[in-house]
């Protein structure tokens, strides 16, 4: 759902302002989540998503969800993985392909081709999950 100015709108019809700065601690939590560190990476991604006052926020819960999504991943967990992958869903699909500098539609693309990988191998083949499935979040800032 889009505004007459092409803003992504949230479910209580709130445009999603993508051209405004992205919080500090967003980006640590990016560069965090880049390098596989998706612990760190949640804990700078929450602060981020508790500190920001816009609607913008919610892009930072989606990415902070997959971020524990992957975390499961690496610990065994294969119901609190698909669990983290079902609840980024309803974050991250109102917002548009970038948003403050995040390739959005990218970044959902290859969360959806992780989890698919992680449901084919069922929680049996969990521990076999290749790191390599864990694709960067891509950006136009450094």
């Amino acid at each position: 759902m889009v505004d007459e100015r092409g803003n992504s709108m949230i479910e209580n019809a709130v445009p999603v302002d993508c051209q405004g700065e992205i919080h500090p601690l967003a980006v640590e939590g990016i560069r965090l989540f880049n390098e596989h560190r998706f612990f760190e990476a949640h804990e700078a991604l929450e602060t981020a998503w508790m500190q920001e006052t816009g609607a913008v926020r919610d892009l930072y819960r989606g990415i902070l969800q997959i971020a524990v999504a992957y975390y499961h991943i690496e610990r065994g967990n294969f119901r609190g993985a698909v669990k983290m992958f079902k609840r980024s869903e309803r974050w991250l699909a109102p917002f548009p392909e970038f948003c403050r500098g995040i390739a959005v539609a990218q970044f959902i693309h290859d969360a959806e081709a992780a989890e698919r990988l992680l449901v084919q191998g069922g929680p049996n083949r969990i521990s076999q999950y290749p790191a390599a499935a864990f694709k960067p979040i891509h950006t136009l800032f450094s």
